[in-house]
């Protein structure tokens, strides 16, 4: 059997294969609360043959929302709008479903992407941002208020409550945002943390406030289900985080409890050069993965089934997860297993595409 399609097992959760669907921003939503458009999109990749779908990063406050399109885990609009989706994507889909929940800091009050992604202007309805320190993401960007005692407790309890509605709507996995220079990777990078206060100075004190709100989610999401986090392997500027910043984080979150890592980098500033290229991140997730013990998720341009396939087969992470590969083929688990020889589970209605019961896979697989 291909090692990608082999299952893994996280605590009370077992995948049918280690293939993850990132979890990718729509932009789509309103005040938080999911529409038509997240129905679409997450009931497709539900049956694309991943063993784990992850929604797109969700605010755990409506000041913590990248745009005014952010999905968000805020109120019980929010929870009450997920839920008709979960329950399409569970009648119709066969991945298991999980979550990152997540508070964008000073990278706040955005544009779109496709309306230019830059800091909202005063006739875009802005909102006040929140970061470590009052240092602005870059150029043309809003100087965040730096956060108080209050904010903290405040976005902590946030990060506590998007974790019970996640609950309670049944997702299997949970996992929190602390990488691409979100708040939480905000406070452990020295790039934009430059607090004087127990919150920051040295990398232990930079560590604190994330290791808080991992502890206060940990202590209520079940024991069962896996929690996870999302953290940066390299910030690609000149006094940021590097490798062994994430292995030592990395360290940390084992010992607070949480299953596995998903290692990315950048984000942190608009002037980071990272160096891009097939599997550019797969070295971070091997190495957190040989120096902790913890299990990893490898990201980042990991495009072809075999290339997915090596990362796993050669013990380089546990998992991959790819991105915009499946938006370019929202079926790209049945292509990889067509590829790879290895059989999946389809919904009923698309089951006549299956090998063999459809004679032009033989064909599909070498177009």
């Amino acid at each position: 059997m291909s090692a990608l399609f082999s299952p893994i097992t996280l605590q009370g959760l077992t995948l049918a294969n280690r293939i993850v669907v990132s979890p990718m921003c729509q932009y789509s939503a309103e005040d938080g609360s999911a529409t038509d458009w997240h129905l679409a999109h997450l009931g497709t990749l539900s049956a694309s043959g991943a063993g784990l779908l992850v929604v797109e990063a969700t605010a755990v406050e409506r000041e913590g929302r990248i745009s005014h399109g952010d999905l968000g885990l805020y109120d019980d609009a929010n929870e009450e709008a997920l839920a008709r989706i979960l329950a399409h994507c569970r009648t119709h889909g066969t991945a298991r479903l999980g979550i990152q929940i997540s508070h964008a800091g000073r990278k706040a009050s955005a544009q779109k992407p496709w309306e230019g992604g830059r800091a909202l202007s005063e006739d875009g309805n802005p909102w006040t941002t929140f970061a470590p320190t009052a240092l602005a993401f870059g150029e043309g960007w809003h100087v965040p208020r730096e956060m108080d005692q209050t904010d903290l407790e405040r976005v902590n309890a946030a990060h506590v409550g998007a974790a019970r509605r996640a609950e309670r709507l049944g997702f299997d996995m949970l996992e929190i945002h602390a990488a691409h220079g979100y708040l939480l990777h905000q406070f452990l990078s020295p790039i934009a943390n430059q607090r004087r206060d127990a919150y920051g100075g040295s990398a232990e004190n930079r560590m604190r406030y994330p290791l808080e709100v991992v502890r206060a989610v940990r202590a209520v999401w079940p024991k069962d289900r896996p929690l996870g986090l999302r953290i940066t392997g390299r910030d690609w500027v000149e006094g940021g985080i590097e490798p062994e910043d994430a292995v030592a984080f990395a360290s940390q979150l084992k010992d607070e409890g949480v299953d596995f890592v998903c290692v990315t980098s950048g984000g942190v500033v608009t002037n980071a050069v990272p160096k891009i290229g097939p599997g550019y991140q797969v070295a971070f997730a091997e190495q957190v993965k040989r120096e902790t013990g913890l299990p990893t998720r490898a990201v980042g341009l990991v495009a072809t089934p075999r290339q997915a396939d090596a990362i796993i087969s050669e013990g380089k992470a546990d998992m991959v997860a790819l991105a915009r590969a499946f938006l370019d083929n929202p079926h790209w688990g049945w292509s990889a297993a067509r590829s790879l020889g290895a059989e999946i589970e389809r919904p009923v209605q698309y089951g006549r595409a299956a090998d063999r019961h459809w004679p032009g896979a033989a064909y599909a697989m070498h177009y």
